[in-house]
């Protein structure tokens, strides 16, 4: 039987180390972490996250700023809004809630966030260094997902990784994440053949492809660490990831569950950016 990965308390160990820093940091500078948050509309799910931003920021001592904007603001008033953010000395981390509705151009405002103050790691500026290894922020989940596995104390060097889904936001960093760690990487996506047989290679499986259950214990190699990404309703509504969790314990070394894995990892790591781009300016 597979150990649970408590994603709950690692998240909280390290926003006890940010609190612990950020004091101290203050201290001595007499200044503190700044993140905005803009949410345009009222999308439900949006609404929720960014509740749960602003709590975030308040436990670890940040100075916060949340604009709440009407569903029907311009893409001129967004992006106004953004350079007056980019220019204010008192923040440091801008995040604009994603989705945005339909009228406003998601990668124009991608594109006006200053990238030293992209938390996120969404900017082509900050995505081309992840390329590269010569990075300053990760976006947030991988750089979680990265966080859980080190906390198994799995070492990631040579072995076989398999990373399901390719989105920007998750499937590509992650994969990179994993390469520069010097695991030997695999993307597989809707069109791999035989999938099955290339899951049931990997020694750390991570799986963010959006399909609830999708990955069963017969498809995960025995000892595998697995690392559940995704967050989805079943028929009874009830949330669960993409992995079968039930069957693939039973093989799993490591594991997380849905929810109290990768969820409460998130937004720790925004914390940790806008922490990291403080530290910048100092």
């Amino acid at each position: 039987m597979a150990q649970i990965i408590n994603g709950k308390q690692v998240s909280q160990n390290l926003r006890e180390k940010q609190k612990s820093e950020t004091e101290a940091l203050f201290q001595k500078y007499g200044k503190r972490p700044g993140l905005a948050v803009i949410i345009v509309g009222e999308d439900p799910a949006s609404k929720v996250y960014v509740a749960n931003k602003e709590k975030a920021c308040i436990e670890v001592g940040f100075h916060s700023e949340l604009y709440r904007l009407p569903e029907e603001t311009t893409m001129h008033e967004l992006l106004e809004l953004i350079e007056k953010l980019n220019n204010d000395d008192k923040i440091h981390g801008i995040l604009c809630q994603l989705p945005l509705p339909k009228h406003l151009d998601e990668e124009k405002v991608i594109l006006a966030i200053n990238p030293s103050k992209d938390v996120d790691a969404f900017h082509p500026v900050n995505t081309g260094k992840i390329m590269i290894g010569n990075h300053s922020f990760l976006p947030c989940t991988p750089a979680g997902v990265m966080k859980l596995i080190e906390s198994t104390g799995t070492e990631i060097s040579g072995k076989e990784c398999v990373v399901i889904g390719r989105s920007n936001i998750v499937g590509k960093p992650q994969a990179m994440l994993l390469l520069q760690a010097n695991g030997t990487v695999t993307i597989c996506h809707s069109r791999t053949r035989n999938l099955k047989e290339v899951t049931k290679r990997a020694d750390i499986l991570v799986v963010a492809i959006g399909k609830a259950d999708f990955i069963t214990g017969d498809m995960i190699k025995e000892g595998a660490v697995v690392i559940d990404v995704g967050m989805n309703r079943n028929k009874e509504g009830k949330l669960t990831g993409d992995v079968d969790f039930a069957s693939c314990e039973k093989k799993a070394s490591f594991i997380t569950p849905v929810p109290g894995g990768v969820g409460p990892m998130t937004i720790t790591m925004l914390l940790e950016n806008t922490l990291t781009a403080f530290k910048e300016t100092l």
